[in-house]
């Protein structure tokens, strides 16, 4: 799925925002731990390329080694998570929820699910995966 539209977002704070020229993914939500415990429940994503991602406040962005082969970009001021990039990517995940509406997506499936929290049910009719999509 390849989206050619225009969509935009920012952090809460709006130190950070960005613009994004061609999406490459529809929304893909993550159950892994490392994404509960930075959210506080779940992370909803899109993804782009690289040369379609452009982003403004980047000195306001932190990146979080989360593994040996991932990092997480937030906002260093209000916290907000942005991004999510494997370190020998040249695509960047885009969390959903930074997206200024309407963005055209759709959710399409559950990924890490024998990871996800006692605590909710996936009632809906998407694909699971146990592990990465």
């Amino acid at each position: 799925m390849k989206k050619n539209l225009s969509v935009t977002g920012s952090c809460l704070c709006g130190e950070v925002s960005f613009s994004i020229s061609e999406l490459d993914r529809d929304v893909v939500v993550c159950h892994c731990q490392q994404c509960r415990k930075q959210t506080g429940h779940v992370v909803a994503a899109t993804r782009v390329s690289d040369k379609a991602l452009k982003t403004t406040g980047e000195q306001h962005i932190h990146w979080y080694a989360a593994s040996e082969s991932a990092k997480r970009g937030f906002c260093r001021h209000c916290g907000s998570l942005l991004f999510w990039k494997s370190n020998d990517s040249e695509h960047t995940s885009v969390m959903a929820g930074s997206l200024d509406s309407p963005t055209g997506l759709e959710t399409v499936a559950h990924i890490f699910t024998e990871f996800k929290g006692d605590y909710y049910k996936l009632n809906d009719d998407l694909p699971q995966h146990l592990r990465s999509d």
